[in-house]
């Protein structure tokens, strides 16, 4: 601490230089970070991050990204509570450590913000962007791991058992960090047995939606859909037959004590990184019996669409563990939304043998044209008409939201000409196949 006193004492007044890179690595490390990089504002690969930063603190010219370890025996554990307890302790390490740099900095004249690792969130956005900070894509430019085909940074030496914090700096930094050049992912395909939704697949592909429904469902979206339950239900009786009292009490828990995840398995499994290959380079079968079979095997509720992939991947995969159906937490508010959410949606396997071209044109509040393209189990989406549509689709924008969203039925949308086709019919119900 002594250097690092030397050295801020001489910083204090040199509001102009940029900061030593190795006094700064120090600091953070004093603090509590487990590894630590630096990125300058303008890197053209986080342009899209740009106005968002600038936003929450316009004096940014530097991004200081930090991690701290998991205790990966806990993320490990079939007993969701013995992981969860661990990725709040976690985070709130995190912030802590962001809390704390963040102090030292002001006391010697530098200026920086420390965006929340997770929640708060800016909630009045949602279901939009509702974070301040894409923290992955800032700690890969930091140099600190890459991501993984189970969508997690993996750090060279830590591996996936991490969380990552970042903080935003009014300074330019002597040296800048950039992105490592190998990849720690083995491609083992662990995470892919592990998952219980099938949201990895074993070419890469990611059903965002299938790990957002199961896995968050006691967060933001599924909060909405367990009050609506209680809203519909009749009186408590009613109730108990499409919550159980298991659930109400999962869900007490995660309003108390902070919201569960249903599953990280895809992190539990990975055996990346320099800390934690070793039992599973000694042996890989008795690193599958030990850390992956305990949660292949459990008994629990999995939480899935109707007719999704998902819902098809745990019938045919997991026969010991119950689907429970649920409405997707994922419902667009606006036409943009609805579009954007398409790719996130797209159910692959329920597209199986459709070759289609779709061109929507949507009328009143919002107005907007798009194509769709559906071929080979791929989505495309393009802005305005292109290429010959097997059928069009013109809607008032808030019609084609209250159909989505179930608020009105398609053949009163279609006999009021809220909602007008030109094509097949038998189109837009293949379509909706595909994303549910």
């Amino acid at each position: 601490m002594d250097q690092i006193s030397e050295k801020s004492e001489k910083i204090q007044g040199s509001s102009g230089e940029p900061l030593d890179r190795e006094w700064l690595r120090k600091l953070c490390l004093e603090h509590g970070a487990e590894d630590v990089g630096f990125v300058e504002l303008e890197r053209a690969s986080l342009s899209d991050q740009l106005p968002d930063i600038k936003t929450t603190f316009g004096a940014t010219k530097s991004l200081v990204s930090f991690v701290i370890r998991m205790n990966r025996e806990n993320i490990r554990s079939p007993m969701r509570s013995v992981a969860n307890v661990d990725f709040h302790h976690t985070g709130d390490d995190i912030l802590d450590t962001a809390r704390h740099i963040v102090k030292a900095l002001a006391d010697v004249g530098i200026g920086a913000v420390y965006p929340a690792m997770g929640f708060p969130m800016e909630m009045d956005q949602f279901p939009g962007k509702t974070w301040v900070i894409s923290h992955k894509p800032i700690a890969i430019e930091a140099g600190l791991g890459h991501m993984g085909i189970h969508r997690n940074l993996i750090h060279p030496k830590f591996g996936n058992f991490v969380l990552l914090g970042t903080l935003l700096v009014d300074r330019e930094i002597s040296k800048y960090n950039h992105p490592i050049d190998y990849n720690p992912c083995l491609e083992c395909k662990l995470c892919v047995a592990a998952c219980p939704v099938g949201a990895i697949g074993p070419d890469g592909h990611f059903d965002f939606a299938a790990c957002y429904n199961h896995n968050y469902t006691e967060f933001m979206g599924g909060f909405t859909a367990f009050t609506e339950k209680i809203a519909d239900a009749k009186d408590g009786k009613a109730l108990r037959k499409t919550v159980t009292d298991s659930e109400s009490a999962s869900w007490w828990q995660s309003l108390s004590f902070g919201a569960n995840y249903k599953a990280a398995y895809c992190l539990a499994v990975c055996p990346a990184g320099d800390d934690v290959i070793g039992p599973y380079l000694a042996d890989k079968a008795e690193f599958k019996q030990q850390v992956l079979k305990p949660l292949v095997d459990k008994e629990e509720n999995i939480y899935v669409v109707p007719g999704s992939d998902a819902h098809a991947h745990v019938i045919k995969r997991f026969k010991h563990k119950t689907p429970r159906l649920m409405r997707s937490h994922l419902r667009p508010t606006s036409i943009t939304g609805f579009i954007n959410s398409l790719p996130l949606v797209f159910n692959r396997h329920k597209s199986k043998g459709l070759t289609a071209t779709y061109h929507f044109t949507f009328e009143g509040a919002e107005k907007l044209k798009t194509t769709i393209n559906i071929k080979d189990k791929q989505l495309t989406v393009s802005d305005g008409h292109t290429g010959e549509a097997d059928i069009r689709v013109t809607a008032d924008s808030k019609a084609w939201l209250s159909f989505l969203r179930r608020e009105k039925n398609l053949p009163l949308l279609l006999l009021t000409r809220k909602i007008q086709l030109k094509g097949n019919p038998k189109f837009l119900k293949q379509f909706g196949q595909c994303f549910r």
